[in-house]
């Protein structure tokens, strides 16, 4: 059976062990946009730490995309210098390097809360909460515009040297709000049923597998339940899922909330697993596992059990950038440390 560290085959990637850092935001960049040393250190130091796959921060395809005004896009030539000097540095450790493109929509950074520059933008004026303006609803004619933004920045992607893209479909973030029907109360060919409200995911999906080329894997963040009665389950997300991997998906990332506040989240080790388990049955698709895994032999039993097929760490990898190589020792996994740390080990 296939277990923590033992290589996945993604199209023509081959990942050395199935531990990845989840995509999570800094809040560092500069107000461009642009990547800078901390982020060069940051990324760096968990592929020397063991991780199989990176994959860097929501990175916004518009300005106006941004969730704050220090996070890292992808919108403009100027951002590619500077994130390909860090996934140079990334193949030179052995990991493989994915850019997680994000549109921030309704939760961006806005001017009513004196931080942005415009108002945000979603499928229905709908906000997040209370104290957010309503959200602009975008024209037809705005979403096509929309979607040649993830296409520009996929092909910036490519040039700058990425192993991996991600959609980002959770959180509460654009294209997670227009599938959700407690967000999108639109009339016209991207609202009403699942199949519409799914509409531009999949667009999105299908423009950036065009471009995106086919040895290259693509992966897309859901949010597989909205924690809220009238919101999405991940039934729900079956025929999304199933839609997305007929447009060239590749690996399905199970998250789940983040649509609307105050929503009650039964927290705990492992607590999203189960989705990740469902969907990889339900849709014939590799799935990502991601949600206050901690310990190897946790992460290790979800990949021997079949539940997902690769395992993500967030905040661990922030308390502990080398958590993969004490995972070595813990599960008498056969991974080369670094040579510079081997003395250590």
């Amino acid at each position: 059976m296939p277990h923590l560290f033992s290589p996945l085959h993604l199209r023509q990637l081959q990942l050395r062990n199935r531990i990845v850092m989840s995509p999570m935001c800094m809040y560092t960049a500069g107000d461009d946009g642009l990547a800078t040393d901390w982020h060069f250190v940051h990324y760096g130091t968990r592929a020397v730490g063991g991780v199989g796959l990176i994959l860097q921060e929501a990175t916004a395809v518009e300005s106006r995309g941004r969730i704050s005004q220090q996070d890292m896009g992808l919108w403009d030539d100027a951002h590619i210098a500077p994130l390909a000097r860090i996934v140079d540095f990334i193949h030179q450790q052995g990991a493989a390097m994915g850019v997680q493109l994000a549109h921030a929509g309704r939760k961006a950074w806005t001017r009513h809360k004196g931080r942005g520059p415009e108002p945000t933008v979603g499928p229905s004026p709908i906000p997040f909460a209370d104290d957010f303006v309503p959200p602009r609803e975008l024209s037809a004619g705005e979403i096509d515009d929309i979607v040649q933004a993830f296409v520009a920045a996929a092909q910036r992607a490519l040039i700058i040297g990425y192993d991996v893209l991600e959609i980002h479909s959770a959180h509460g973030y654009l294209l997670h709000s227009f599938v959700s029907p407690l967000s999108n109360q639109r009339r016209d060919e991207y609202g009403g049923t699942l199949e519409n409200r799914a509409r531009l995911l999949w667009r999105v999906a299908e423009a950036v597998r065009a471009v995106w080329p086919q040895e290259r894997p693509l992966f897309t963040r859901i949010s597989a339940s909205d924690w809220h009665e009238h919101g999405l389950t991940v039934r729900d997300w079956e025929p999304v899922v199933a839609g997305l991997r007929d447009r060239g998906v590749d690996v399905i990332d199970c998250s789940s909330g983040g649509l609307i506040p105050h929503a009650v989240i039964p927290f705990g080790p492992g607590y999203q697993v189960a989705f990740a388990a469902h969907l990889r049955q339900a849709c014939d698709i590799p799935t990502m596992a991601v949600g206050l895994i901690t310990r190897p032999e946790t992460a290790d039993t979800i990949i021997r059990s079949g539940q997902a097929d690769l395992v993500a760490l967030g905040r661990q990898l922030l308390r502990d950038p080398y958590w993969p190589l004490a995972a070595i020792r813990t599960l008498d996994a056969e991974q080369a440390w670094p040579k510079q740390y081997v003395r250590a080990r």
